[in-house]
This record gives C-alpha cells, structure tokens and sequence, in this order.
C-alpha cells in the first residue's frame, strides 16, 4: 500500500488490494480507504481495488493544504493517480463527495472516456440551489446552511493559528461545537440530537471526537469549499456513455432523492437502486444491502 506522489510533491497514500478489473474508489468526506473493507474484500478474487486517502485523513493526514479548492485538488490527485497506474479503462465508485470529484473530472479531465462502469453514490451534480436546481445541499435549506459555514469560516480564519480543536480558547470551542451541533441537527432535521454531541458540550475530552476533521486548517478548507462550490455537472454527467447505477437514499436529506432519480434519468445507460430506509449513508443503514448490490455492480464489470 505505497505513497503515491502528486503534482505538489506531497505523497497521497493509496489503498490497493485484489486482483483482476482496476476499480477506482473515490470516497466521501471524513471517511478512510479501510472503512471499505468489509464491502469489498469479498470481490478483490476479481477486481484490483484502488482507493486514495484524501488529503487530511489516514495514510494521508499529513499532506499539505494546496492553493486550490478542495475538489479541484482532488481531481488533480486522482488524475495523477490515473497517469501513474497508466489505468486506461476501469470502473468507478464513488460516493457522496467522491462522486463530486468524479463529476469534476468528466467536466474538466475526460474521465469519461476511461470508464467501463459508473457507480453514483447519493450526491447531486449541483451543490448550489438557484432557480434550475432546487435538489442541491439541503435544498430549501441551503441558505441556513450557507449561513452556518459562513459562521464556522469566520470562526476558523480568526484563529488561524490554531491547529487542532484544543488550541482554540474555551469560548471560541464552544462557540464552533454549538454551530456544528446545529449543522448536525439541521440534517436529522432538528428530530434527534445525538447523545455524543450532547455530552460534547460539556466534557472537553469527548469534543474532538464530533468533528469530521481533528485539522482545524483542514476543517476551514472543505467548509470553504461547500460553502463557494459553484459548479454545475449536469450536462457532464448526463454524457456518460458507460453502463452506470445510482445509489440513492430515499430519505436523504443532504441530497434530496428526486434530484438524484432526474439526474439519473438523465444518463441514458443507468439503472437505479433505491435504499428505501436510507438517508445519505446506505452503507451504514442497510449494509447487507449495500455490500450485494456493490457485488452486484462488480459483477456486470467484468
């Protein structure tokens, strides 16, 4: 499992098992490449699988911030993955802001042209809610959303010398802890609130462990990103030729479902796979699901 080393010299680690068909994984923010393990170990007979760790997490925590955002520095990692592994034709599966960066690519890297297969995880092709689009980011609320980011933004660039979340001041901690809890709430749409967050509030130890990112420089980045991501994949997307499938949560409140079934009514050699009881996480609520359907997926690649 090496370092890869990107365009800005950082080294990228990638997680690579398996054998037989390359499948590219492009995971979502917060997670690590061993969190795919137990949906696809039992595939790696067939399929070679190679997941990067995103800057600012596992084997990859310690790579520097570029000056770029953070999708468009993704998708130049992942294309200089691409040309390392000379990976010509291969499958992807990404989710949630993986799926962004695969967008990003067909948009602005012909990434397209390279697939034998598509898997969409839950995530919509336009962040941004305007006039066209009303399935973006919480969708009608989107503006308290913005407005939440915005605050954690200010928050960090105040305190830019503080690295991790014990370096900031009592006030300042408790003050970016009640504005996640309140992004946190705002998702579950204000029907529960998770105890650990809760308990959070008050006991310092546990605090850390309710942010995504333990980087604070990390954490302004992709906040910065979600709250300026402007792009629009529509058209990209809906050009894939490859055989693709869409992943969707019925219930998901992030990324609305019947923004995703237009999306993937929009490519014309697609199937859908709804998860009836899910939200944005369909590998965590229906797991056995989840894992035959990936299976399934796979299986039509070869």
């Amino acid at each position: 499992m090496p370092h890869y080393c990107m365009p800005d010299g950082e080294q990228l680690f990638v997680r690579e098992f398996g054998q037989g068909n390359p499948v590219l994984v492009l995971s979502g923010l917060g997670m690590q490449s061993w969190q795919w393990l137990p949906f696809l170990y039992p595939q790696a007979r067939n399929n070679k699988f190679i997941i990067p760790d995103w800057r600012g997490f596992g084997g990859s925590h310690h790579c520097a911030i570029p000056q770029l955002d953070a999708i468009s520095s993704h998708w130049r990692d992942i294309n200089s993955l691409i040309e390392q592994l000379q990976l010509d034709k291969f499958s992807v599966i990404a989710y949630s802001m993986g799926a962004t960066t695969a967008m990003h690519g067909m948009q602005y890297g012909h990434l397209s042209e390279k697939l034998n297969r598509y898997l969409h995880i839950d995530q919509t092709p336009k962040i941004s809610v305007d006039a066209t689009w009303q399935y973006g980011l919480l969708s009608q609320k989107q503006a308290q959303f913005k407005q939440l980011l915005a605050e954690i933004s200010h928050l960090l660039a105040y305190n830019v010398p503080a690295r991790v979340l014990s370096d900031l001041n009592p006030t300042y901690r408790q003050h970016l802890l009640e504005l996640w809890l309140a992004f946190i709430q705002l998702q579950a749409d204000n029907k529960v609130t998770p105890l650990l967050f809760q308990l959070a509030l008050q006991r310092p130890k546990l605090q850390a462990l309710i942010l995504p990112i333990q980087r604070l420089d990390y954490l302004a980045w992709y906040v910065n990103n979600y709250l300026h991501h402007n792009e629009d994949y529509r058209h990209a997307i809906a050009q894939l030729s490859c055989p693709s499938t869409f992943f969707i949560g019925e219930k998901s409140v992030l990324y609305p479902s019947t923004g995703q079934k237009i999306i993937a009514n929009s490519v014309k050699n697609s199937k859908q796979v709804i998860f009836k009881k899910s939200g944005h996480m369909p590998l965590i609520s229906e797991p056995i699901k989840f894992t035959h359907e990936v299976a399934q997926f796979l299986k039509n690649s070869a």
